[in-house]
């Protein structure tokens, strides 16, 4: 697999599955979860609600990830995973590693190839950018993944995009 990553706006990225930065409800809110929910359409939000009702009713817990279709974006699926609240004292980096690794296994089940992630958690949960770097990358590419071609960092501002660039280059 490969594992790159780019400065740019991952709700126009084209991959088969672009991992949302979802809060726990599912139902929208700011940053990642918001741009892809604006972008996608009204579709998305039916098909979290969908996800709500029949597999999580009481939201999504933190580290886990569950697809649905993708609206009007340039993928065929939206993974929704939930980071952990560094702010709130979620401070647990298996967590936030967990988001990478079960988005992946879920993008797997789907029978995706190619896979685009935000940097889940550096948001307004609070995670500086080196240590979401070194998570995420070493999640990704320790994952024992079967039929992923390529995994793609899509990252909005240039201090994210050195930060996992600077990872990828201490990977290689």
């Amino acid at each position: 697999m490969s594992i790159d990553a780019v400065l740019g706006d991952l709700t126009t990225e084209h991959a088969d599955a672009l991992v949302n930065a979802a809060n726990s409800s599912l139902l929208g809110g700011g940053g990642v979860d918001g741009a892809l929910h604006a972008a996608a359409g009204p579709a998305l939000l039916a098909a979290c609600r969908r996800v709500r009702a029949e597999q999580w009713p009481d939201g999504l817990p933190v580290g886990e990830a569950v697809a649905t279709e993708a609206g009007n974006l340039p993928a065929r699926w939206v993974i929704h995973t939930v980071g952990p609240n560094r702010n709130a004292g979620q401070t647990d980096e298996a967590l936030l590693a967990s988001c990478y690794t079960r988005s992946l296994d879920v993008a797997l089940t789907l029978g995706a190839h190619t896979i685009a992630f935000p940097a889940v958690g550096a948001g307004v949960y609070g995670w500086d950018a080196e240590t979401a770097a070194r998570v995420a990358v070493r999640a990704v590419a320790e994952h024992p993944r079967t039929g992923i071609e390529r995994a793609r960092f899509v990252l909005f501002s240039p201090r994210l995009y050195n930060a996992f660039s600077a990872e990828l280059a201490r990977l290689a």
